[in-house]
């Protein structure tokens, strides 16, 4: 058995549950189950049953229980966005992020924007954190201040050159203090639009609307700093147009007066100073443009690149996705120098900033806020892309079965169901499957992605 395993590139543990799995009487509704959760790494177990009944008449239409499934369970992707946690449903997180935010830029009527918001001035702002202090790094041609060329993955990248010197305390109170500098930002902005204008703020509010989405993304340094498009709306938001005096210039120097005004006190605390936390120096703010012309980045770049970094978070800094309650832990994981100095930073500063909860954050670094997060008007919401790919897929299974639209005005059916959790989770066996189902999955879309293109020019020539 272990000279095969090791031939398939499995543990003798997981080849004997793959092949226990395939012999089973409930292989292909396991493997169906599997892959209608896309190949989910961590599905929810459910036990229940649904009932479909005519109101009138009482006669089952439909019905479905999990004692007919192997194990007597139905299994439901997880819906983690975290890419480390499980790849299939960050997929699908960075896919609704993607048209959220693309939503926002190009017109959707059916997500809440019309066409017309590309005629509306909107930039692409990135505000990040201060210095800390000097670390590895790749300052375009010239070395780095080591006197190394680091190569792009070189794994000193965004390490500090004197870890002794390094203001670790400041790293993670800062990241602490992100989301309300954030907040801050936005109330400046507005101020700093009116002044600009020549308006009172009230004034301001009446004739326009700002309107943003935005993601946090970690530097290797261990720093959050933020994405975010930010667009001028009319008052009534992206139907309405904005006012003439909203344009991309005082869009853009007010982004840059507003984030120069910010400034969060964190108080003294045992041997601890008093800090007054601000954003750092690098400020960029860059028009964005329908299909770019050399000087503004593209709608569909930005998409992109925002719903890239919704899937990831501290993991990528080298340290781990889950919550770490001692400095021991950090050796048994292997966590690298940097990330498991700034974990130990905010392990050490809980006891004195006990309200920052620093240490049910140390995981990442002390960053406590959302990932990705928007203003009411500026699209769509995450929730309602969840509850129209539901709903498309209800759609299909009643169709498959027969049965009518309970939305019709003349329907009559009833559902009654009842559910309750069950555990989540593979087998050994199960999670190599997962993985095979969702590395072709994406095989596929890859495929059809490339050969789009190819088919388009096809049909515009017949």
């Amino acid at each position: 058995m272990t000279d095969t395993a090791t031939m398939a590139g499995l543990d003798p543990a997981t080849l004997a549950d793959v092949l226990r799995l395939a012999g089973s009487p409930g292989f292909d509704r396991i493997q169906d189950q599997i892959r209608r959760t896309g190949g989910c790494s961590d599905p929810i177990h459910l036990q229940g049953t649904t009932v479909t009944r005519d109101a009138t008449t009482g006669q089952v239409l439909h019905s479905y229980s999990t004692d007919t499934q192997p194990g007597g369970r139905l299994r439901v992707a997880c819906g983690n966005r975290r890419a480390s946690r499980c790849p299939a449903c960050a997929w699908t997180y960075a896919g609704d992020t993607y048209h959220l935010i693309r939503a926002g830029l190009v017109g959707d009527p059916a997500k809440g924007t019309p066409h017309t918001i590309r005629d509306h001035p909107r930039v692409f702002a990135t505000l990040t954190a201060p210095s800390f202090g000097p670390v590895h790094n790749r300052p375009g041609n010239r070395p780095c201040r080591c006197g190394t060329r680091h190569g792009e993955d070189a794994p000193e990248l965004g390490t500090p050159l004197d870890p002794d010197g390094y203001d670790y305390a400041c790293a993670v109170l800062w990241n602490n203090h992100a989301s309300e500098l954030w907040r801050y930002f936005t109330i400046y902005l507005r101020r700093e639009i009116a002044k600009r204008a020549g308006l009172t703020q009230k004034a301001a509010k009446e004739q326009s609307r700002v309107s943003f989405g935005k993601v946090a993304e970690y530097q290797k340094r261990g720093a959050v700093h933020f994405h975010a498009v930010i667009r001028f709306d009319g008052p009534d938001g992206p139907d309405d147009p904005p006012p003439a005096w909203a344009t991309l210039d005082l869009l853009t120097d007010s982004i840059h007066a507003a984030a120069a005004r910010v400034a969060v006190d964190v108080p003294a605390a045992g041997d601890q100073p008093a800090r007054t936390l601000h954003w750092g120096t690098q400020l960029d703010v860059q028009p964005i443009g329908a299909f770019g012309n050399g000087e503004e980045i593209t709608e569909q770049a930005v998409a992109s690149y925002v719903a890239k970094y919704a899937t990831k978070a501290a993991e990528t800094t080298g340290t781990v996705d889950r919550r770490i309650g001692n400095k021991e832990a950090l050796v048994l994981l292997g966590v690298p120098d940097h990330p498991a100095r700034l974990i130990e930073a905010c392990l050490d500063l809980h006891a004195l900033y006990p309200d920052r909860k620093l240490r049910d954050w140390a995981h990442m670094l002390g960053f406590r806020g959302h990932f990705s997060t928007k203003s009411r008007r500026y699209s769509t919401t995450l929730g309602a892309l969840r509850q129209t790919r539901a709903d498309y897929r209800a759609a299909q299974q009643r169709e498959a079965l027969g049965l009518p639209d309970p939305d019709h005005e003349e329907a009559t059916t009833l559902t009654l169901a009842h559910w309750s959790y069950a555990g989540h989770g593979h087998s050994p066996g199960e999670s190599w499957l997962a993985a095979n189902i969702r590395r072709d999955i994406q095989h596929n879309r890859e495929t059809a992605r490339e050969e789009l293109p190819t088919l388009l020019a096809d049909e515009r020539d017949c």
